[in-house]
């Protein structure tokens, strides 16, 4: 594997350009701040920082902005980082989106993954609403956004499997979300306070016909700020939308039902919500619609290739 060795006065997506699709190379980030939004267009690649916090990808796009076409960037083109290509890997790295106020300036993702076998180890992802999209998108939107996205960005009946070790995310309202079926791996998911009275952690949107949604093994939800009962561990996006949560810490910032419906919906009937061995949680609080495992369900979760 040929390693290329960047400091920040280099630009990654320059680098990138440079690359012959299908090589297998390894770009590795001396510590700094690359200001810069970069676009994953090519499998087979491995951006690897010096260190988890003095690497930092930093961008401030945000929903609200104008974009040259005249229209608002709208959620999906606010990335940081975008990785439309299979078999990526991130590690020992920051991914920040900087805009700020989301009250005031609408969402902003920080990085945006719609590639499948996609590697996150070691890494902090930072924003505020919308923080970590886990593609594909939602079938109508695939259909609304016809023209407004690129082609690789919308796509029917993918399969986009996506893996998080021992990464740092941060944000305020539906900080994880979309289709993906991604595994979470002793990670920290730390809520911050963006001056809204109740805050999201997951945001699920998987179809039916998805049997793996979003999957945290023993992961710790941290508080940064928040008030204690003001987060929500998950609300479903759209019908369906699948979460499981397996011997997770829990803070006093999660409200005790865990789980909110979405709004005025009915997705409650719908939300594929399981859980397990929970600390700090009185599971007789827990939301009816949410189901508790079985150890042997547990087992064969645990076991099963990711």
């Amino acid at each position: 594997m040929r390693t290329i060795r960047l400091n920040q006065n280099m630009s990654i997506n320059k680098v990138l350009a440079e690359i012959i699709g299908g090589q297998k190379v390894r770009l590795f980030l001396k510590n700094g701040i690359y200001y810069e939004k970069v676009l994953i267009d090519k499998p087979n690649i491995i951006i690897e920082g010096q260190s988890q916090e003095g690497v930092r990808i930093v961008f401030d796009d945000y929903a609200k902005k104008i974009h040259i076409d005249g229209q608002e960037y709208n959620t999906f083109r606010t990335y940081t980082v975008s990785i439309t290509a299979p078999n990526i890997t991130l590690k020992n790295l920051s991914v920040v989106n900087s805009s700020g106020n989301p009250i005031e300036k609408g969402q902003s993702v920080a990085l945006s993954l719609y590639g499948n076998n996609i590697k996150v180890i070691n890494c902090t992802l930072e924003s505020t609403q919308d923080t970590l999209f886990c593609g594909p998108l939602p079938d109508d939107l695939i259909i609304r956004y016809d023209g407004f996205l690129a082609d690789q960005e919308r796509y029917y009946e993918g399969e986009a499997y996506q893996y998080f070790e021992n990464c740092k995310i941060m944000g305020s309202v539906d900080f994880i979300f979309g289709c993906g079926n991604a595994r979470f791996f002793n990670c920290k998911i730390i809520s911050i306070n963006d001056g809204r009275t109740q805050g999201y952690v997951c945001a699920p949107a998987h179809s039916l016909k998805q049997d793996g949604g979003f999957i945290f093994l023993s992961c710790r939800f941290l508080n940064s700020d928040c008030q204690n009962q003001s987060v929500f561990l998950a609300r479903p996006w759209r019908d369906f939308g699948k979460c499981v949560f397996i011997d997770c810490e829990i803070d006093s910032h999660i409200n005790e039902a865990l789980f909110d419906p979405w709004n005025d919906t009915q997705r409650d009937k719908t939300a594929r919500f399981w859980y397990y061995n929970l600390k700090n949680i009185d599971e007789s609080k827990i939301v009816s619609w949410a189901k508790k495992m079985s150890y042997e369900q547990v087992r064969k979760l645990k076991t099963e290739k990711v």
